[in-house]
């Protein structure tokens, strides 16, 4: 193996336990982040929206990505986020997914709204 492909597992691994760590935080099954299209349900469970929009986002294509980045800043504010952090979730993935997932961030409620 070389260390280009050790680095690139590792970094898959990385991914993997944050979002996994980010279903839990959220009271989800963590394993959902392992299934394609479901993790996408539970992930707009989490930022507090309808299902529905895993349909917006696939068959509304050419502007699915501004549903993505509007569900990643619900996503920042479920954990008590601002929007700075949010701009890195987008363009720093690697970085703050584990901060969010591995770090002290609580979850807070659907987009920051916490549940009584």
């Amino acid at each position: 193996m070389t260390i280009g492909l050790l680095f690139y597992l590792g970094f898959i691994v990385l991914m993997i336990v944050s979002a996994w760590k980010i279903n839990t935080k959220a009271n989800q099954p963590g394993w959902a982040c392992l299934v394609p299209f479901y993790n996408i349900i539970v992930l707009l469970k989490i930022v507090g929206k309808p299902w529905w929009w895993l349909l917006l986002i696939i068959f509304l294509f050419p502007i699915s990505f501004i549903w993505t980045i509007w569900m990643t800043n619900l996503l920042a504010k479920s954990f008590g986020k601002d929007t700075g952090f949010t701009l890195g979730l987008i363009f720093l993935p690697f970085i703050f997914y584990p901060i969010l997932g591995l770090g002290d961030a609580t979850y807070q409620g659907p987009a920051g709204l916490k549940q009584e």
